[in-house]
């Protein structure tokens, strides 16, 4: 169990890091949306790369945060009866929904983007408005990577709900994962 829990260790930070690169990217979308509001209104001029890049960044701020998301337990749930349960049985929940829904989930997007990602590349697939960004393939590389980093994640969440279930967590009050 030591391995596992070094491996989730090694997850939870990976998805950090990632999740900190990814509120840089916030801050850069936002400064480039203030640039563009800027050009269009003050000096009459737009630009369909910018509004393009802002698109790209929102869907790729979404895709590589979706883990560091699940680690941080920001998804949005529905909790009727789940906070008043002991934490054995939140991390039966937690453990049951990453396996049943959540880890098969991430394989089905990662099985099926892969040949529309692929297909995307091999054309070098680009903006269909004039003037836009051709670099659609790239952003569309984001979609097996969103599955691989969630799908890690929820292993990782899987591992600390079984050592909540096995009395191996060092924390007896609140879930590992919160």
């Amino acid at each position: 169990m030591d391995f596992l829990r070094r491996l989730s260790g090694f997850i939870d930070g990976l998805n950090r890091q990632i999740l900190s690169l990814a509120s840089w990217l916030c801050l850069f979308m936002v400064l480039v949306q203030f640039f563009v509001v800027v050009m269009r209104y003050v000096f009459g001029t737009g630009s369909i790369q910018f509004q393009e890049i802002i698109l790209y960044m929102h869907g790729i701020l979404f895709l590589v945060a979706a883990g560091g998301t699940l680690l941080a337990d920001d998804h949005v749930r529905v909790d009727i009866i789940y906070n008043n349960l002991s934490p054995s049985k939140q991390a039966m929940i937690e453990f049951t929904g990453c396996v049943l829904f959540l880890l098969p989930f991430c394989g089905l997007i990662l099985y099926t983007s892969w040949n529309y990602v692929g297909q995307s590349w091999q054309i070098m697939e680009g903006s269909r408005e004039p003037g836009g960004l051709q670099g659609v393939y790239l952003l569309k590389s984001f979609i097996p990577l969103f599955a691989f980093l969630l799908g890690l994640q929820g292993i990782s969440q899987s591992i600390k709900a079984l050592a909540i279930l096995n009395n191996i967590s060092e924390n007896k009050e609140a879930p590992a994962w919160k």
